[in-house]
């Protein structure tokens, strides 16, 4: 089965030092959780500033790590310059919580 991210970007970062890889690594499964969290909060108390700079901040991690949420962060981005209730953006954080959570277990089992 598949890895739902791919660490090409993270490598080339590294430049093929592999301990450097799992520090890359180790601060994205230190910084995802909480950041994930803050953003569910924010959307759940309507807060629509918050939800896009916990958003904003994700992508390029999300980005580096190959993880295809794109689509998903750039919704909840505009989802959150409008006025639309949080109903209108669930399936979104439904996709990039679960999405996010398979790949944080990925990355604890493999690093």
């Amino acid at each position: 089965m598949s890895k739902h991210y791919n660490l090409k970007q993270v490598r080339e970062i590294a430049g093929g030092d592999e301990d450097f890889v799992g520090v890359i690594v180790a601060t994205f499964l230190e910084e995802i959780p909480p950041d994930l969290e803050s953003m569910q909060n924010a959307i759940e108390n309507n807060n629509h500033k918050m939800a896009y700079q916990f958003a904003h901040k994700m992508k390029p991690n999300l980005d580096m790590f190959g993880i295809d949420l794109l689509g998903q962060i750039k919704a909840m981005e505009k989802w959150s310059n409008s006025n639309k209730p949080t109903s209108a953006i669930q399936s979104q954080l439904d996709d990039i919580t679960n999405t996010l959570m398979i790949v944080i277990e990925e990355l604890r089992e493999d690093f």
